[in-house]
């Protein structure tokens, strides 16, 4: 097991809420190796769980938070609503069952994980959110997967803005506009897949800035997101992984590193355009 890091530092919510910026992804991490890694991921440093009923391992998450040698209060846990369960009671049920299986008396954040457009229930769904929060069985609520317009609609409807927008951005697609939308209306952007399902490393770009810094690509895109202000949280599948993601907050990027950095936007996904569902 690699050495202990310092925990990531915080960055505070619209709410009054803190989040630790760099976090923990568990998306495609199998649900026997779930509690594992997770248990492993709190041992080396982190602080920041982010889990999804979609990805069948909300069970595992719980299990090592539950575990933990570290206080509740300490961890920063999230789970999301599936798409299948938009709509104001279906949501409701969802957040019934994944509390039921993370196994915990109280969620971090919890998030719709797309819009889903073509359903039209994802306002009916934010407004689930918004009383789950009033009740006080969720500390903040957010979304994933939204563009501007659709941040525009809850908003307008429902007189409540989303505390985080989790979505993909790399240095492919930084999401330039979309980052100062949300920081306009009080909103954390959070960035899954950082490092593009891990298409990006072998750039000549981010080889030479690695070299530069005496880090590893990943390190560097890693950085790069966090002096930007973002929330990130890059997927590991190994001890040694999760301890060189977390370990980025002892060097720092200069304006040519990101100017080099910015040359890459190409506007290339690697999943889905939330328009489009």
């Amino acid at each position: 097991m690699p050495q202990p890091i310092a925990p990531a530092p915080r960055l505070s919510l619209a709410d009054g809420a803190t989040i630790p910026k760099l976090g923990f992804g568990l998306y495609k991490v199998p649900p026997a190796d779930a509690a594992r890694l997770s248990h492993d991921a709190i041992a080396i440093g982190y602080r920041h769980l982010d889990t999804a009923a979609f990805y069948g391992n909300e069970e595992g998450v719980g299990e090592a938070v539950r575990d933990a040698a570290v206080p509740r209060e300490e961890l920063f846990v999230t789970s999301k609503v599936w798409m299948d369960d938009n709509g104001f009671d279906s949501t409701l049920r969802a957040f019934d069952a994944t509390m039921t299986r993370l196994g915990l008396a109280s969620l971090d954040l919890y998030m719709i994980h797309w819009p889903m457009p073509s359903t039209d229930r994802y306002v009916d769904t934010w407004r689930a959110l918004v009383r789950l929060q009033d009740e006080g069985r969720v500390r903040s609520i957010g979304v994933a997967n939204f563009h501007a317009h659709h941040l525009e609609r809850i908003i307008r409807e429902t007189g409540v803005a989303p505390v985080v927008n989790q979505v993909e951005l790399h240095p492919w697609l930084p999401q330039a506009p979309l980052r100062a939308f949300d920081a306009a209306r009080g909103i954390r952007t959070e960035a899954w897949s950082p490092l593009a399902r891990g298409r990006v490393l072998g750039t000549p770009v981010l080889e030479d800035l690695a070299a530069k810094h005496g880090r590893t690509p990943a390190q560097i895109v890693l950085r790069w997101r966090v002096e930007l202000g973002n929330v990130v949280i890059p997927k590991a599948s190994s001890p040694e992984r999760l301890s060189e993601n977390l370990d980025v907050f002892d060097f720092a990027l200069d304006a040519d590193d990101l100017a080099a950095i910015a040359t890459l936007e190409t506007g290339e996904r690697t999943g889905r355009d939330p328009d489009f569902d």
